[in-house]
């Protein structure tokens, strides 16, 4: 059996995704001796295996007939040190959707900006001086008590890069319009019937943190290709809490228990929530404004990874 062999079949479609990609990106710079990394987006849900899926991913496209040298990012990694997330929270007292990591608002965007522009250039190429290297940070969630902060080493990225992976829940997230927050608020979630997203958030909480994720849409402008990984389409939310649960239970099985129970999980993927129902069909949408609307810039150069409870491939799409 060859190493290829085996990964999982998403993340072999996931690889000849970006290979395709990657031959449509250089043909674009066809006259240069050297070329900008491709860059891609990663988007998919609390326990939905992204993180490890990704991971997969750089392995297999290091591997023959690819041989490619990947870099990948986690957006948990630009999170804000701990002394800005506890500013969030001082300068939000009433959102609860700021109030600990993992919203838009709770990272980093200068510091995800420099190292965007740092790794477009790393080859040498638009300016560059390269091939140099990029350090990019790391983010410790286990340091004060689980609140987490930027650890003091880093994670060294050498060029030639031929693909940049930035993966996160609420990449490629766009801001929407006040009355489309207004219009969803006042909405059921779809299959999430105990879920009463009026009770949980106010409208003005929602507003605040679409004003933040105006800032993130300079990091998306970097993205050549995008690739997306749920669940089923007809329980697109509920997956979510049963993956995310079904990571906990596997988590304190091997660790002699020690994580979250039952209902904190519920608690934690909760949180999450409102973002998906609010920005998160901006991956295949783009935004809407005073403009009029603008699609993003990986549009039909995106793929839809669909797995089922147990992660495995369902089906795939372009978009």
């Amino acid at each position: 059996m060859t190493t290829t062999s085996l990964h999982p079949p998403a993340v072999h479609a996931m690889a000849n995704h970006v290979s395709n990609c990657l031959e449509a990106h250089r043909a674009r710079f066809s006259t240069r001796s050297k070329y900008p990394p491709l860059f891609v987006g990663v988007q998919g849900p609390q326990g939905s295996g992204k993180t490890f899926l990704t991971s997969r991913l750089r392995s297999l496209l290091a591997e023959p007939p690819y041989s490619l040298s990947v870099a990948v990012l986690s957006i948990d990694d630009l999170y804000l040190p701990h002394a800005g997330l506890r500013v969030l929270v001082e300068t939000h007292p009433r959102n609860r959707l700021l109030h600990g990591r993992g919203q838009p608002g709770t990272h980093d965007v200068e510091i995800g900006n420099e190292i965007l522009k740092a790794l477009k250039v790393i080859n040498g190429a638009e300016g560059g001086r390269g091939p140099g290297q990029v350090e990019l940070p790391v983010f410790d969630k286990s340091l004060f008590d689980g609140e987490g902060d930027r650890a003091p080493q880093s994670q060294v990225v050498r060029g030639p890069v031929d693909v940049v992976v930035l993966e996160g829940w609420c990449v490629g997230f766009y801001p929407v319009r006040r009355e489309v927050v207004e219009a969803r608020w006042h909405q059921p979630v779809p299959g999430l019937d105990d879920f009463d997203i009026q009770a949980f958030v106010s409208l003005e909480d929602v507003l605040e943190v679409n004003d933040l994720l105006t800032a993130y849409v300079e990091w998306w402008r970097a993205f050549d290709a995008f690739i997306q990984i749920r669940g089923p389409t007809t329980s697109p939310f509920a997956i979510v809490y049963r993956w995310r649960l079904q990571q906990e239970r596997d988590m304190k099985a091997k660790n002699g228990g020690r994580g979250m129970t039952d209902a904190q999980v519920k608690t934690f993927v909760d949180r999450y929530i409102p973002g998906y129902v609010f920005f998160g069909d901006g991956v295949m949408r783009g935004t809407v404004d005073e403009e009029g609307g603008r699609l993003p810039p990986w549009y039909g150069q995106g793929l839809v990874v669909e797995l089922d409870l147990e992660r495995n491939l369902l089906s795939t799409h372009q978009f």
